[in-house]
């Protein structure tokens, strides 16, 4: 049976959002931050649970945990790449924040993609002046870690985050006890690479499992489509048409309409409908499958029956 991918966001839960894990959850957040004085406890606040089926409605992928300072924290893995996911981040970032009586939260975004035009593959973000660059508002800071980024070889490995972003991208590739010397002399690696070599799911979970990764593909197959058609076609619609529509109009639409539309309904409209909007395709595609019960569907994505039922409808007047 193939291994788990842990860069998948269900697995990627199971593997550092259980009880079980703390001990590998720590040592990655603190590879991450690069504390003075190193992190020593996290508690788990949403921990993934067994026993609390992984298609169970509402079921987060996300982790979200608390320090002894009383700092939280917010760990997300994301698989494909998301139109406006910096705002998204923020928005999340956002929510916790709240949810956190506004003590300082920290959100970690680990990408299998590159989202910024930046050569390192960790990039961190505070909220500074302008003037003098000096740090202000220390209750925001956000970290984004694009392991595609990511290039080193063994040889070349010189921080604790370098060895998990190997471990990140090829975990899945490597036999059973045959994790490189250079990752397993680390005890929190050596334990991840053992959890996911004895990770059991049950049939149930395995379908949704594959179906999560066969759709995740498709959905990344989808974009580098889009990618290619995209600048293919944007000399001629980007460029020919930049300067009537977008420069000339660039103030009177954009800018003069942009706090009024895009910030006021930014979080109602394109944040909180995009990751439903997100679930709904993914229910979608799995009504395609025709393998799927409509029970099962709307306990993997969420969804409620009635919807998913409307989507089938939709799905059957479209053939």
């Amino acid at each position: 049976m193939p291994k788990i991918n842990p860069r998948v966001d269900f697995a990627f839960k199971i593997l550092f959002g259980s009880e079980d894990s703390v001990d590998i959850l720590l040592p990655l957040v603190n590879s991450i931050l690069s504390l003075p004085e190193p992190l020593t406890e996290l508690t788990l606040l949403n921990p993934y649970n067994h026993k609390e089926h992984a298609m169970d409605k509402g079921t987060i992928l996300d982790i979200k945990a608390k320090d002894r300072r009383g700092h939280w924290y917010h760990i997300e893995m994301q698989m494909n790449d998301e139109v406006g996911y910096s705002q998204r981040a923020l928005y999340y970032w956002s929510r916790l924040y709240n949810f956190s009586k506004l003590t300082k939260t920290i959100s970690i975004h680990i990408l299998n993609f590159d989202h910024f035009d930046e050569l390192d593959y960790h990039s961190v973000f505070h909220i500074l002046n302008a003037k003098t660059y000096r740090r202000c508002f220390e209750d925001l800071e956000l970290h984004f870690i694009e392991l595609k980024k990511f290039n080193k070889d063994l040889a070349h490995l010189t921080t604790a985050l370098d060895r998990w972003a190997v471990f990140l991208n090829k975990a899945e590739q490597w036999e059973r006890n045959s994790v490189p010397k250079e990752l397993s002399s680390d005890p929190a690696i050596a334990k991840a690479a053992h959890v996911l070599d004895t990770l059991s799911l049950d049939d149930k979970e395995r379908e949704i499992y594959e179906a999560k990764l066969k759709w995740l593909r498709d959905e990344a197959a989808i974009l580098e489509k889009a990618r290619l058609v995209s600048f293919e076609k944007g000399e001629a619609i980007g460029l020919e048409k930049g300067k009537a529509i977008g420069l000339e109009e660039g103030k009177a639409i954009g800018l003069e309409k942009g706090e009024a539309i895009g910030l006021e309904k930014g979080e109602a409209i394109g944040l909180e409908k995009g990751e439903v909007m997100g679930r709904r395709k993914f229910a979608r595609w799995m009504l395609n499958q025709k393998t799927f019960a409509i029970e099962d569907i709307a306990k993997a994505t969420g969804v409620s029956v009635e919807e998913i039922k409307q989507l089938q409808q939709a799905n059957q007047s479209d053939e």
